[in-house]
Formats: C-alpha cells, sequence, structure tokens
C-alpha cells in the first residue's frame, strides 16, 4: 500500500457562475502569457521594441492552436473515428489533446507571417522566444493533471501520481510523467538561458538548442508512459519523432554555426517609416521630410552649445571648440 502520493484533482473545472473555468485551458493561457513575457524581455535586450513579441504572438499563437490539435486528431484518429466515437469530440480542445510537435511546426507558420509582417528576421525572434516556450510547456503539462491523463506507468515511489477511476482509466498510483516533463521542461529553459548568454547563440541556433533538449527529455519520458499510442517498430511514434526532430535540430545547429556565424547585430529596424513604400511605390519617400529638416536646420557659430560650429580660420572643423578626434564612432 501507497502511503506517500500526489492526488489528482477530483475536477478538472471549477464554475465561476456561469463560466467554467477548466483547468487544462487555464494552464495552456498562463503559458502563453509566460512565454510572450519572458520573449518581450529578451528580446528588448536583444535590441527590438516592446511590444513585438506580443505582435507576433497573435499570428503564431492560433496557428500553434490549431496545428498541436491536427498533430494530436491525426496521430489518436481512433479516439474520434473510430466505431462508437463521436468525431464531433475532436473539436473538444478544452478536454485536452495537444501535439507539440504540431503546435510548434504550424505556430512557425504563423510566426513567419508576422515577422514578415514586422520586417523582422524569424530567426532572432525564435531565439529570443524559446525558453519561454518551454516555460510555457512547462506550466500548460499541469493541465494533464487536471485531466488525469498522460501518467506512467504502476510505481509505489512516494512522489506516484494517484489516479481515480474513470473513462479508460484504471485506479491505481503511478508515475506522474506530467511533472517529469515539467521539471524538464524548465531545466531546457535554463539551459538555454545559460548557453545564450555563454555563447551568444543567434541565427535560430537558441531556439534550435532548446528543440535538441526538449527531444532528449521527451523520448525518455514517452517511453514510460501507458497510454494507448501507436507503435512503430516497437517504440511509440512521439519517441521517433522526438528521435528524428533531435538529429534535425542538431544538424541545423552544426551548420548554421559554419554558415552564419555569430548573432544577428540588429533584430528590429529602428524606424519602419523611412524604409516604407509610399502610396505611389517609390522608396525613400519617407524620409523626405527628415531630409529637409536637416536641410533648413541653421547652426548659430556663436553658440557654444550648437554640435555643429562652423570651422575656424583654419579651416579645420571643431566641435564645442575642440578638434574633431578621428575615428570617431
Amino acid at each position: 500500500m501507497n502511503l506517500a502520493f500526489i492526488p489528482s484533482p477530483s475536477t478538472g473545472v471549477i464554475d465561476l457562475g456561469p463560466i467554467p473555468l477548466r483547468g487544462y485551458a487555464f494552464c495552456i493561457i498562463i503559458g502563453v502569457f509566460v512565454a510572450v513575457w519572458f520573449g518581450n524581455k529578451r528580446w528588448v535586450a536583444r535590441g527590438g521594441k516592446a511590444g513585438t513579441v506580443a505582435d507576433i504572438a497573435v499570428w503564431a499563437v492560433p496557428f500553434g492552436l490549431v496545428g498541436g490539435r491536427l498533430y494530436h486528431v491525426i496521430t489518436d484518429y481512433q479516439l474520434y473515428f473510430s466505431d462508437g466515437e463521436n468525431w464531433v469530440d475532436a473539436f473538444k480542445i478544452w478536454e485536452g489533446g495537444l501535439g507539440i510537435w504540431g503546435a510548434i511546426a504550424l505556430g512557425a507558420v504563423g510566426a513567419w507571417i508576422g515577422c514578415r509582417r514586422r520586417g523582422i528576421p524569424l530567426p532572432a525572434w525564435a531565439d529570443a522566444l524559446a525558453p519561454g516556450i518551454a516555460l510555457a510547456q512547462a506550466i500548460g503539462r499541469w493541465g494533464n493533471w487536471f485531466n488525469q491523463e498522460l501518467y506512467g506507468k504502476p510505481t509505489e515511489v512516494p512522489w506516484a501520481l494517484k489516479i481515480s477511476e474513470g473513462p479508460n482509466r484504471v485506479e491505481g498510483t503511478y508515475h506522474p510523467t506530467f511533472l517529469y516533463e515539467s521539471l524538464w521542461c524548465i531545466g531546457v529553459a535554463l539551459l538555454v538561458i545559460w548557453a545564450d548568454r555563454r555563447f551568444k547563440l543567434g541565427h535560430g541556433r537558441a531556439f534550435a538548442l532548446y528543440v535538441a533538449a526538449y527531444c532528449t527529455g521527451r523520448a525518455w519520458i514517452e517511453y514510460m508512459r501507458v497510454d494507448e499510442a501507436h507503435h512503430v517498430l516497437g517504440l511509440r511514434l512521439n519517441v521517433w519523432t522526438s528521435i528524428i526532430v533531435f538529429v534535425l535540430a542538431v544538424t541545423y545547429i552544426v551548420i548554421s554555426a559554419k554558415v552564419r556565424p555569430g548573432r544577428e547585430e540588429i533584430v528590429e529596424p529602428e524606424d519602419r517609416g523611412r524604409v516604407e513604400l509610399s502610396k505611389d511605390g517609390d522608396a525613400g519617400a519617407g524620409t523626405d521630410a527628415a531630409d529637409a529638416a536637416d536641410a533648413d536646420k541653421v547652426t548659430d557659430p556663436t553658440d557654444p552649445t550648437d554640435s555643429t560650429d562652423a570651422a575656424d580660420d583654419s579651416g579645420e572643423p571643431r566641435t564645442n571648440g575642440a578638434p574633431e578626434t578621428a575615428g570617431k564612432g
């Protein structure tokens, strides 16, 4: 008899008056907010503008949710399209079922659209967001705890997860794989933050490191799970996916480091208005007003505070009474 274990909630829904608050959805929402907030801090530290991460997330998040659900429904189609199942349940995302592989893949498409609209490089944005995504996954995994799903093999360890009797589950204590993955994702976030500071990762390599590190943990955690899944050559489908994606991520890091070493110096245009096309399609229209203002500027040689003093009698330029320093800037 196991005397110590992690209890499961009796319900995954809290009713706030007429509004049902579902634990799974709540964890996903909190995770998204954390990812955007932390990603914004990293983006600003890289020289970007505050709010850009959120603007692009408006595109990335909906695409990611659709991609995550599609991956889950396709790989677990028997839950929705086999005899006795209701295909309408495939749309009930609040009951659980998001595949991270589909979420990242289709979310990247949404992010690419947002980045193109803002004129910024997608790899740089992905690097800024990488540890935030790992933290979002760490929070989102607790949604599985609310739903009493995706647990591991039976065990009597002190941190075992207590599962109650219910549809497609047997009462008992099991390995809390949701907790293992949550803790692993926190470690991945810390690893990416450290490596980014230590090696100045750029051009998508911080994001690729997150992918590779996550896949490493997901492979062994997936192997512990006992929920129904498709198998290929004796391994669960998600294990094979982890292996393949890990190899692709590591390959990208190696090739990218050789082809594009270092980190992007500029991640976002300083003034988008100066490089946008005019309504007539003429480039540089945004610079006309600034050029005119520069031309109208009058320099007062008698004003000691003027930063553009006239040349002295010898013809040598001077600034605030001091000779210019060669090689400035």
